[in-house]
């Protein structure tokens, strides 16, 4: 599942260097983990459209499920796949921190209730102060949290601290009567909040476009081989009109996704309400092109920098450059290694793909 790095992890992806500068090519990897947003690019490949929009370009694109999240960003920065599912705070952290150049190709969505953070009884959010949460420490939980805590007027120091606890540990540790409040994702939120106890005080809803997640690439192999983000983007959006349709076609589509992902429709359409799918491409280009991106990226960059993850020896939250659409960055100038672009987007919203 997406969004459990951890310290390990990121020390592995520190010892990997950048590819060499990339070379036109006609077969290309991209990777993915089960996630309500990702679960499009498991159909793409089961449903033969990826094979379709490949061969339109005279390319082989072969889309892998990584059943661990982090393994398949690590696999990304070491130069193993071409392209990789993840959220822009751990693209950010892991290889653009790990010092390779990376390209937000296609913007998916943003979690818009999927991320939340659960109290027992009528505790608030001021009650927390003293308390322990657990979490999956170091992900994107540990940043909704410091969110949630910042609305509250606390910090994490108010805390008695965080419990790093595994997801798979999760719905465990809420059942524990010494847990009091726990912070993560769907579909164990959904699962925690059928505990008549449990009561979600703060979501990724109140911080809407800040958890996003992407399809990103590597930038020297876009470069090279434009055809690659064409056929990857022209085969999204063709899903997207699949994922919102009420056709069969559409039906059939969303179910597919659903058993992939191990529920039912109720259960992924459920999912689907929390994730604010851009399946409008010029919808995606504007929010990417949407200043308040910039502010909600250096949010994020200064609070990887805070806990020790943005790249090894980062001497501020501006080491590593982010580059947006228009020409504008935030960081370092000298070391862009994220960068939005909304070329190939946009040419799916001309209908030039």
């Amino acid at each position: 599942m997406r969004k459990a790095m951890t310290l390990a992890a990121l020390a592995a992806t520190t010892m990997i260097a950048a590819p060499a500068t990339a070379q036109e090519k006609d077969s290309f990897r991209v990777a993915w983990s089960i996630y309500v947003g990702w679960m499009p690019w498991g159909y793409l490949e089961e449903s033969g459209i990826m094979d379709a929009w490949a061969e339109k370009y005279g390319i082989d694109v072969e889309i892998v499920q990584i059943n661990d999240y982090v393994e398949s960003i690590n696999q990304y920065t070491a130069g193993a796949f071409d392209g990789v599912s993840v959220t822009t705070m751990d693209a950010l952290s892991i290889p653009a921190g790990g010092g390779v150049d990376t390209t937000a190709l296609i913007v998916g969505d943003y979690s818009n209730g999927n991320d939340a953070l659960i109290v027992k009884g009528e505790l608030g959010l001021a009650d927390l102060a003293g308390k322990p949460v657990n979490l999956v420490e170091l992900s994107v939980s540990h940043y909704l949290l410091a969110r949630a805590l910042d609305e509250a007027g606390l910090s994490e120091a108010d805390l008695a601290g965080v419990v790093n606890t595994s997801d798979a540990d999760m719905i465990a540790a809420f059942a524990a009567p010494e847990v009091e409040a726990v912070v993560t994702w769907n579909p164990l939120v959904s699962t925690i909040l059928e505990d008549p106890q449990a009561k979600a005080v703060f979501t990724s809803a109140d911080i809407p476009g800040e958890i996003i997640d992407l399809m990103a690439v590597n930038t020297e192999t876009l470069a090279a081989n434009p055809d690659f983000g064409k056929a990857l983007v022209g085969a999204w959006y063709e899903v997207m009109a699949l994922l919102a349709s009420d056709s069969p076609e559409g039906v059939a589509a969303r179910e597919a996704m659903a058993e992939a992902s191990g529920t039912d429709l109720a259960g992924f359409e459920a999912q689907l309400a929390s994730t604010e799918m851009f399946v409008d491409p010029a919808e995606a280009v504007a929010f990417a092109a949407d200043p308040a991106l910039a502010e909600t990226m250096t949010g994020v960059a200064e609070f990887l920098f805070d806990k020790g993850i943005l790249g090894t020896g980062a001497p501020s939250a501006e080491f590593v450059g982010i580059a947006y659409p228009g020409g504008a960055v935030t960081g370092d100038e000298a070391n862009v290694k994220l960068r939005f672009d909304t070329e190939y987007m946009q040419m799916a919203a001309d209908g030039a793909l």
